[in-house]
């Protein structure tokens, strides 16, 4: 019987969605498959169709980039859906990750791409930005207009402020996976793209361990999110890859 909203529960789907993560094998399987529609077929496996499914093989970048986001917000729509009410608004905000990269762009002062006037998230971001933030969901994000570098801080205060109160402590799973992301968001501002695949690999496995460590916890929804933040970032990288270079196919 489905017992949506109790933590029991939900650490039960959690665990499970955890364990039919990717591997480091299957990422080698398909990394070594050059054409983009050959690629859709070799990662169509457990590991990777919940984050593909809606993708073709005429997919544009923009198609990709979407679709992507839109299964982003849809596991944090169901993780809330797992878990009891008083978590929702601070998982719920964890949608936003994926808006803040364009979020970003358009702080900087930086000229809207056409493409945001099709989306349904950004088109009327797209033409009013600060405005059209401060009056959305991403409401919290607007001060990033006047301080672009501080978007990062910006959310974690929203998140901070959103979270149960016995979340809100310096010790724990929950506080060693946020030093593990700082840690690893500085590190890497100023690694060379080689090492940055290293410190990645490196910080999944932490995070893993991290994960097991607190399998029974509620923080072990936020460190999955985290990792399959990763994942999901590690693919859309495999994804544009072959779909804006597909000749180049593979590199490195």
């Amino acid at each position: 019987m489905k017992r949506s909203g109790d933590l029991e529960y939900a650490s039960a789907r959690i665990a499970a969605r955890f364990g039919e993560r990717p591997a480091e094998g299957a990422w080698r399987t398909i990394a070594i498959v050059r054409g983009f529609a050959a690629f859709l077929d070799a990662a169509g496996t457990p590991p990777f169709r919940r984050w593909l499914s809606g993708i073709t093989a005429n997919a544009g970048p923009h198609d990709i980039e979407a679709t992507l986001r839109a299964h982003w917000r849809a596991l944090v729509d169901e993780l809330c859906g797992w878990m009891p009410e008083q978590w929702h608004p601070a998982i719920a905000w964890a949608a936003a990750l994926a808006e803040l990269p364009y979020v970003q762009h358009l702080a900087r002062g930086a000229e809207a791409p056409s493409w945001m006037a099709d989306d349904p998230v950004f088109a009327e971001v797209s033409r009013h930005a600060a405005q059209a933030v401060r009056r959305g969901a991403l409401a919290p994000l607007a001060a990033a207009w006047a301080s672009p570098e501080g978007l990062m801080r910006a959310w974690v205060d929203e998140w901070w402020r959103r979270a149960p109160r016995n979340l809100r402590t310096e010790r724990g799973p929950l506080a060693d996976c946020a030093r593990l992301l700082i840690a690893h968001r500085a590190a890497a501002a100023d690694a060379s793209a080689s090492d940055g695949t290293l410190m990645r690999r490196t910080l999944v496995a932490r995070l893993c361990v991290l994960y097991r460590r607190a399998t029974l916890d509620p923080a072990a929804l936020f460190i999955f999110l985290a990792l399959s933040a990763l994942d999901m970032e590690r693919l859309r990288g495999e994804l544009l890859r072959r779909a804006l270079f597909p000749r180049l196919g593979r590199v490195g």
